[in-house]
């Protein structure tokens, strides 16, 4: 016999005012798109934790070897006063670290027009 088409049929929800419906849907995807949200953020996080060590040494060997640097310069400037003198020694000291200095600034300038 068959069924009145008013009838629930098993296994098929009830019928819901479409309102009711895109509401659902909505709050779904709003959950999916938090869930999807607090994923990236975990991802991030778990990246920035990884690279906070490593950063932290980087700028401590910067640091040291800006040390060292100044230590060669002030090594050399000292080696040049017994034979040309203090004054002189220091103005071939800055002439040549700096430069060093400008053609590493010169250098690094080209390249960034050169990428841009």
């Amino acid at each position: 016999m068959l069924k009145p088409p008013n009838e629930d049929q098993p296994g098929q929800p009830p019928d819901q005012p479409v309102g009711e419906l895109i509401s659902r849907v909505l709050e779904d995807g709003k959950a999916y798109a938090l869930a999807e949200l607090n994923v990236v953020k975990a991802i991030a996080e778990e990246k920035v934790s990884a690279f906070k060590l490593p950063a932290i040494a980087i700028v401590a060997a910067l640091l040291v070897s800006q040390a060292a640097i100044i230590v060669l310069a002030l090594g050399i400037t000292l080696a040049l006063a017994d034979l040309v003198g203090p004054l002189l020694a220091g103005i071939i000291g800055l002439l040549v670290f700096g430069g060093i200095a400008g053609g590493l600034g010169w250098w690094a300038s080209t390249r960034i027009r050169d990428e841009l």
